[in-house]
């Protein structure tokens, strides 16, 4: 079974604090969202193995310690998943991006694909799927299906605020993907946002309404 994991640092508690303010600016909520972001992507690597290999100092030799093997993907879902990629590249700057793009049909109000470029060597590496919101858990789900579908294997997911509906949905359908969760808030209301949630994180990030 996958974990789920919450994150309690102080920071990214204060940011997400933050960021849940109805007066804070799109500008500021930009930020704040790579910030957090950045923050999580400590946690959500923490796991990441490491080989021993010998360099030279400009005083002597030593051995030094780096990534093994695996390298890394960051694929966020479009849109608003777009705002946590830089956070994610501050720390992983080789990380190819990839993206999903989704929309919701309006009869049966099921997530369907309508954009999807991965790396092409996606199968091999460790893919980070990302979007603030983990709402219903229907797009997150349908992104990872498609990534499965395509070959990859090793694949995370990572949101600033999520539902225990969503969550719910993830375990259930995806039990093998860990999940990085930055704040996990109470329930969806009748229109499927998250309460108490900071509402559309899309029109948040883009100034968009």
């Amino acid at each position: 079974m996958a974990k789920v994991k919450v994150m309690e640092h102080p920071l990214i508690r204060h940011k997400i604090g933050i960021l849940r303010n109805e007066e804070t600016s799109s500008k500021e909520f930009r930020e704040l969202i790579g910030e957090v972001a950045m923050l999580m992507c400590f946690e959500a690597t923490r796991e990441l193995k490491l080989v021993k290999k010998t360099i030279r100092t400009p005083i002597c030799e030593t051995e030094v310690e780096e990534l093994a093997g695996k390298k890394l993907a960051v694929v966020p879902i479009l849109r608003a998943g777009l705002g946590m990629v830089d956070g994610m590249l501050a720390m992983i700057p080789a990380a190819k991006v990839g993206h999903i793009g989704l929309y919701r049909d309006p009869e049966t109000l099921k997530p369907v694909e309508y954009y999807c470029k991965l790396p092409a060597d996606s199968s091999e590496r460790e893919v980070y799927v990302v979007d603030p919101m983990l709402a219903t858990g229907g797009s997150a789900s349908a992104a990872i299906t498609l990534l499965k579908e395509k070959g990859v294997k090793n694949i995370h997911f990572m949101c600033i605020i999520a539902a225990p509906e969503g969550v719910a949905v993830m375990e259930r359908e995806h039990p093998d993907v860990d999940l990085y969760i930055g704040a996990l808030d109470e329930r969806l209301n009748d229109h499927g946002y998250i309460v108490p949630g900071l509402g559309d994180a899309g029109d948040r990030i883009f100034g968009t309404k």
